[in-house]
């Protein structure tokens, strides 16, 4: 506790909290490495302090600057000096439950976070903020591929792995000509906040230089639920870049994401994984041929 003692007295000596009727407590941290403490007044949780690497708490300080105008994204209040921990406004709910249908969580999402996200300049590299840079999206894909590619193993068949593969080669004709946008990076319901089955915030940025539709993907497969095209297309049309896109594209990059989350989901959320497979058994048959 000493460290935490230490950071709530640097900000009640520059007068940004009060001592009375102040509550710490400790947050579950969930998939984050760092500590997380709510900051309460008089039992209500106001601020959220996130201790945690240099690295990673400029990238979410610096993201969360970026979008300050984003209502849907925590405010600011401090960050000291050293980057070692992040001081932002409390966002009131719960996150993964009570989400009300994706199609209404989603409109909001793409409405008020992923049509306003920024371009960046061509020469930053692709790739998280915080980690590894790649020269081109396709080597973001080609390790994440990797990735679910051993966590899933043989619970697909090997005609699935490779029909997989084939889809990736083909999505690197667009992707390595594709605009650098800054994104959030880790948009599933796992970072979405909900109150009264409404999506009230979004949280836990792991910034990313990536395609637009990375997010917007990784959102509609990070639950299993209504992973069906209707649904799929109907967000498609409220999105700011659909006339550069078409619908095989856009399945195409879900059935990747689809491919990838199932991967995630067997180390992380195991209680998805038969509804995910359930899933997958529609979207297969949209699989390039090996």
């Amino acid at each position: 506790m000493k460290k935490i003692n230490e950071n709530i007295d640097i900000l009640i000596n520059k007068g940004l909290i009060i001592n009375d009727g102040l509550e710490v407590k400790r947050l579950k941290s969930g998939t984050t490495n760092g500590v997380l403490y709510t900051l309460l007044y008089n039992e209500i949780p106001t601020y959220v302090m996130k201790i945690d690497t240099p690295e990673i708490i400029t990238a979410t300080k610096d993201f969360l600057m970026t979008y300050n105008d984003v209502g849907l994204l925590p405010d600011v209040l401090y960050t000291d000096n050293e980057k070692e921990f992040i001081v932002y406004s409390y966002i009131s709910g719960e996150t993964h439950f009570n989400r009300g249908s994706k199609i209404e969580w989603m409109t909001l999402l793409i409405k008020e976070l992923f049509n306003k996200y920024k371009k960046v300049d061509k020469g930053k590299p692709w790739g998280r903020i915080d980690g590894i840079h790649r020269n081109f999206w396709s080597e973001f894909n080609q390790s994440s591929l990797e990735s679910a590619r051993r966590n899933i193993g043989d619970l697909l068949p090997s005609e699935d792995h490779i029909r997989i593969e084939v889809l990736v080669n083909k999505l690197k004709l667009f992707h390595d000509q594709e605009e650098k946008y800054y994104l959030h990076g880790d948009t599933g319901v796992h970072n979405f906040v909900y109150l009264d089955n409404k999506l009230t915030g979004v949280i836990d940025p792991s910034p990313l230089i990536g395609p637009k539709v990375y997010d917007f993907t990784y959102s509609f497969c990070s639950s299993p639920d209504n992973l069906n095209l209707s649904t799929l297309f109907s967000l498609f049309s409220l999105w700011d870049i659909q006339d550069s896109f078409n619908k095989e594209r856009l399945m195409d990059e879900v059935l990747f994401q689809l491919y990838t989350r199932i991967g995630v989901c067997i180390k992380v959320h195991p209680h998805d994984l038969n509804d995910y497979m359930v899933a997958w058994k529609e979207w297969r048959k949209y699989l390039p041929s090996n």
